[in-house]
């Protein structure tokens, strides 16, 4: 075990045991005032009736701690000091330096999870406002499969109902050809803009569409083979960006609404059948929970309109009942942003209700704040209108470049090109992720492309810096376990502590899905290597110095680049 948290928290739970007889969290934590400090005294004295300083030296007597630990102290009323021997330390490094997972513990009951993110819509170009659920959604896949977790991937694309029926009739008007060559350029935005001119300009251009959804929604031929030439060419632009935006959606990832369309009625028959339907202004409806709209009345979910048709509430019941009785999914992430809260809400106690989302069955919403200009409001072109992503993204990766050319002019074209990319992209990733996502955030593109600060160029950097030392010293690293931790520093002491921490906190995220706390963490071991860096000569030391610090830059190394790409971030080996 190289968890040092784990390994702590387990001697000291077991000495608790033998002292009161229970089971006890030593609380155990990182601490200003020695390595770690153990916190569980005081609550536990409480309960117990006893004196905690008392308490405490019982369990410090008790534990087995010899091994681990070069001072045991008892502070204050009763907090447990832990100061870890530079032989423990050592041994825990070669540990993590042999383990290719770097610490990263596979889940004790690894999951069947399904992951929902992306879904922009068929005919419509990606925005700005697509950026964060594309981006927190690949950090949780790639994290969830770090832990050992089963993940499937579901782009729910929007690409069924009303407005096809306009679409399909542009299509036709400006013929196949013409519209295959505009949508394979990217155009989408001008083909939905032309479209809706029509739409909102012509009555009888009004009437036609409506009755192109009648025969779409019907299943005629024509109509659905024009519609599949929509949407197929939708996902081709939609992977381009993928592929740009570096994340790992594929197209058997894709499944729109449509894929739900003929198993909507049998939604609401089995909801009339369990009595959770109720008629409402003549739409079929459910009340789950106690949610009020504005007037103070109880605030329905439709499941079918007073027409008949279906709304996006029918289709997302059906959603969540196809991923957990036909996936068979353990836990379902909706990455989507904070305003559909209610929503979301309201759909997972209807399926509760329903006993479609059984324990130990749960769904999540995984919600977002909103990317602010630098007014404070909603992300604009000066013209108020959505900020394309790819114009936002091939913008970052332009000013990348510019900084990467007078950095290192020595850069060839080809791998400045290359590291522009991961820089710019990185940038925009890291600037997203490495703030609690559900608050708000200004896009400022001077902020997240500084080499100085928490920014993913600085990170980059610190990795780059580290392969330069290599480089430097005409060789690679060497792992093959040869090499003996030798520590004398604090600065070493204090570098070996961040990265024996690494896999507690890719554990903790991937359940909290937090990942402005993964960023914290890589920021902080870079800014210990920065420091260890600076008072601790690598190449100009004498073996085994040399050695041990060589081993550790790079298991800094392989920490930066494992953290990075968790979080969907590349790190290049120069800069």
């Amino acid at each position: 075990m190289t968890n040092l948290e784990e390994l702590l928290r387990e001697r000291l739970q077991t000495a608790y045991e033998t002292v009161t007889g229970e089971t006890v969290d030593p609380l155990v934590r990182r601490s200003q005032h020695a390595h770690f400090q153990s916190d569980a005294a005081l609550p536990t004295a409480k309960r117990l009736g006893t004196n905690p300083r008392a308490l405490a030296a019982e369990v410090v007597a008790k534990a087995e701690l010899a091994d681990l630990c070069s001072a045991v102290e008892i502070s204050g009323p009763g907090f447990v000091n832990l100061t870890l021997s530079d032989a423990a330390l050592a041994g825990l490094l070669a540990a993590r330096a042999a383990d290719e997972r770097l610490g990263v513990p596979t889940a004790a009951e690894p999951e069947r999870v399904v992951v929902d993110y992306s879904g922009p819509n068929a005919a419509k170009e990606m925005h700005v406002g697509h950026l964060r659920s594309t981006i927190i959604g690949d950090a949780a896949v790639r994290v969830l499969e770090a832990r050992g977790h089963e993940v499937i991937r579901q782009n729910h694309l929007g690409e069924w109902g009303t407005p096809f029926g306009m679409l399909v009739e542009h299509l036709l008007d400006i013929g196949e050809a013409e519209a295959a060559h505009e949508l394979s350029v990217g155009d989408l935005s001008g083909f939905y803009q032309a479209a809706r001119a029509k739409f909102d300009a012509s009555e009888e251009y009004r009437e036609r569409s409506r009755r192109r959804v009648v025969l779409l929604q019907g299943g005629d031929d024509v109509t659905l083979r024009l519609w599949r030439q929509l949407v197929a060419e939708s996902q081709t632009y939609f992977l381009a960006v993928y592929g740009l935006l570096g994340v790992r959606l594929t197209p058997g990832d894709f499944r729109g609404e449509s894929a739900y369309n003929e198993v909507l009625p049998s939604v609401v028959e089995e909801l009339s059948g369990l009595g959770l339907l109720r008629e409402s202004a003549g739409a079929s409806c459910v009340f789950p929970g106690e949610h009020r709209g504005r007037d103070g009345e109880p605030l329905p979910l439709i499941v079918r309109k007073s027409d008949g048709g279906f709304g996006y509430g029918a289709t997302d019941l059906a959603t969540i009942r196809y991923r957990l009785a036909d996936l068979g999914a353990d836990r379902v992430l909706y990455v989507v942003g904070l305003p559909q809260r209610q929503h979301l809400q309201m759909v997972r106690e209807t399926a509760a209700e329903a006993g479609w989302l059984a324990a130990p069955a749960r769904a999540e919403h995984i919600g977002f704040g909103s990317v602010l200009g630098p007014d404070g409001r909603m992300l604009r072109t000066r013209a108020g209108v959505s900020v394309k992503l790819v114009d936002l993204l091939t913008e970052a990766v332009t000013r990348a470049s510019a900084v990467i050319a007078e950095k290192n002019p020595e850069l060839d074209e080809a791998e400045r090109a290359a590291v522009a990319r991961a820089v710019g992209i990185g940038a925009v990733k890291y600037a997203d992720l490495s703030i609690d996502r559900q608050k708000d955030y200004v896009f400022d593109f001077d902020r997240m492309l500084s080499f100085e600060g928490n920014t993913a160029p600085y990170l980059q950097y610190a990795r780059a810096r580290i392969c330069s030392i290599f480089r430097r010293a005409g060789q690679q690293p060497d792992r093959s376990g040869a090499a003996a931790f030798v520590l004398t520093e604090p600065a070493e002491r204090a570098l070996a502590l961040e990265l024996l921490g690494y896999g507690a906190v890719v554990e903790s995220v991937g359940e909290s899905l937090e990942f402005h706390r993964l960023a914290a963490y890589l920021f902080g071991l870079a800014g210990a290597f920065t420091t260890f860096f600076e008072h601790c000569p690598v190449l100009r030391s004498e073996s085994p110095v040399r050695e041990s610090r060589l081993a550790l830059c790079d298991l800094t190394a392989r920490t930066l680049a494992h953290g990075l790409d968790l979080l969907g971030i590349e790190s290049p080996d120069r800069m």
